[in-house]
């Protein structure tokens, strides 16, 4: 008996299709360019989440940017403790072997992640039930300190302080890896902070001085 179809499959295939007819077939030289290697320019660091495609928003081209995408675009301390690292490993191969010259992380509005390491709704929960989620978003408790202390655990204005303060804290662990903070300091690395506001669709910058966002020009 052939498996039944399923119109979520079949809506991806059609995806593909129009990317065939239209994104590949007028771009093939881009893609015969990119049958020797990629050399992005920059990485981005990014949410999973299924409304802030880094592709989509800054309208780039195949291998223009090298993404990862986490659960509230987090990235974890430098350390070599046995284990899966997988932010840690793309980071490495982005800036040690394509050399990359700028690491952009991307928080966003309405993030569930930092929605729940601010409520720690999912404090105390089983793998498979938010247990997975709560191990990564603790890397979130020191910043949602100071959050809870101005604003409180709940409502949209401390949201928006610990989604900015996601990006802030990811930033300063970039800077606990070795290689990162030797090309930072050398001019060869720069980092980057930005917020995209689901909302309206603006893009913020974070001020490299003062740490607040504000509206790309």
């Amino acid at each position: 008996m052939s498996e039944a179809k399923s119109p979520v499959l079949e809506d991806l295939v059609e995806g593909y299709r129009r990317f065939r007819s239209s994104g590949w077939s007028q771009n093939r030289d881009r893609w015969a360019q990119l049958k020797d290697g990629q050399e992005p320019q920059v990485m981005v660091i990014s949410c999973s989440d299924s409304r802030v495609d880094p592709s989509q928003i800054f309208d780039v081209d195949p291998g223009e940017i090298f993404v990862v995408r986490n659960v509230a675009a987090l990235v974890p301390p430098y350390e070599t403790t046995p284990g899966h690292h997988g932010v840690s490993a793309a980071l490495e191969f982005a800036v040690q072997v394509l050399k990359v010259k700028e690491v952009l992380v991307m928080g966003h509005g309405m993030c569930g992640g930092c929605k729940a390491a601010l409520s720690q709704s999912l404090r105390g929960n089983a793998p498979g039930a938010g247990g997975f989620v709560d191990d990564w978003i603790s890397l979130l408790d020191e910043a949602r300190e100071k959050v809870v202390a101005d604003h409180g655990d709940s409502g949209r204005a401390a949201e928006i302080e610990m989604e900015h303060a996601g990006v802030r804290v990811s930033l300063e662990n970039l800077m606990t890896f070795p290689w990162v903070k030797e090309k930072v300091a050398s001019g060869e690395l720069t980092l980057r902070g930005s917020f995209f506001a689901i909302s309206d669709g603006i893009l913020h910058l974070m001020n490299p001085e003062t740490k607040e966002f504000e509206p790309a020009a």
